[in-house]
């Protein structure tokens, strides 16, 4: 990541409550469907007594005149709750591998009357070996997502799980990311020989959680034909990794994820690294889809 990104991390204050925000912005009238950001969150800079808004959009595929998709999202956000806006996007796409915009400029020959900057956290663009000694699970998921040479592939979804035994979550954590990075990094059988070979190199205690937490993909499914692609295999695999977080997925909540668009199975898989209770998804649900 940029060095924006961790002055922004630095600047604000840990002991004070994030809190998520209601992110429905607006209802297109034509078509009946409601619009609303990935996530925002309310946070407290250090020494501030007010608080600023967070915006983190997730794109899974290049979209044209994006800038001005997250400047609307900017004014929407910022008329609804009058509260500072930092926005930030992460593109998650595999191609193409451009660096994207990063603003939406709004010129005339005379005048520049609207310059609107984002952060821009472009996954394509980042070396996985950068993050391979970062000890923080949301950089272990996302490597899989990172730029690597084809032949890494197998090589960088072992350091994942190295990396991932070495963080010491809990266990519905550990399932949480695991399932990450064996849908984003679908091995061939070939590959697999290398990754095998790979974890070999682990120590005697990394190989046997290595072992049991393979194991556990296979027994919940994340093989062969569920692919993130795919909201049949999304809905499978978000609903596994519900059970394993919270211990039960309620019918209404089965019938809401189901509902979900392949963008949203995204976001709320996405938002399980935040979300602490069934009372927490059961609000991430509702705000998600029309009522």
């Amino acid at each position: 990541m940029s060095g924006s990104e961790l002055e922004l991390y630095t600047l604000l204050d840990k002991d004070a409550e994030m809190v998520a925000v209601d992110k429905e912005l607006f209802t297109d009238l034509t078509s009946g469907e409601k619009h609303e950001a990935d996530l925002v969150m309310q946070v407290k800079m250090l020494g501030e007594a007010s608080f600023i808004l967070i915006h983190l959009e997730n794109q899974a595929k290049p979209q044209l005149q994006f800038g001005k998709r997250m400047f609307h999202y900017f004014a929407r956000i910022h008329a609804k709750y009058d509260l500072p806006v930092y926005p930030i996007v992460i593109f998650s796409y595999d191609a193409p591998q451009r660096p994207e915009p990063q603003s939406y400029v709004v010129a005339f020959p005379n005048k520049t009357v609207l310059q609107f900057d984002y952060t821009v956290i472009q996954l394509n663009q980042l070396s996985w070996r950068d993050f391979v000694d970062n000890p923080n699970p949301v950089a272990c998921a996302l490597m899989a997502k990172m730029k690597m040479e084809p032949l890494d592939r197998p090589k960088v979804k072992a350091q994942c799980l190295r990396l991932l035994l070495t963080l010491k979550l809990n266990p519905a954590k550990m399932t949480l990311i695991s399932g990450f990075v064996d849908t984003y990094l679908k091995l061939n059988r070939e590959e697999k020989i290398v990754f095998d070979e790979e974890v070999t190199k682990f120590n005697p205690e990394e190989k046997r959680q290595a072992m049991e937490l393979t194991n556990s993909w296979i027994e919940e499914g994340i093989t062969q034909g569920r692919i993130w692609g795919l909201n049949e295999g999304k809905v499978e695999l978000i609903t596994n990794l519900i059970e394993r977080r919270f211990g039960s997925v309620s019918a209404k909540q089965s019938e809401q994820i189901n509902r979900l668009s392949s963008e949203q199975l995204n976001a709320l898989g996405i938002a399980l690294f935040d979300l602490q209770t069934q009372t927490d998804l059961d609000q991430w649900l509702t705000q998600s889809l029309p009522q």
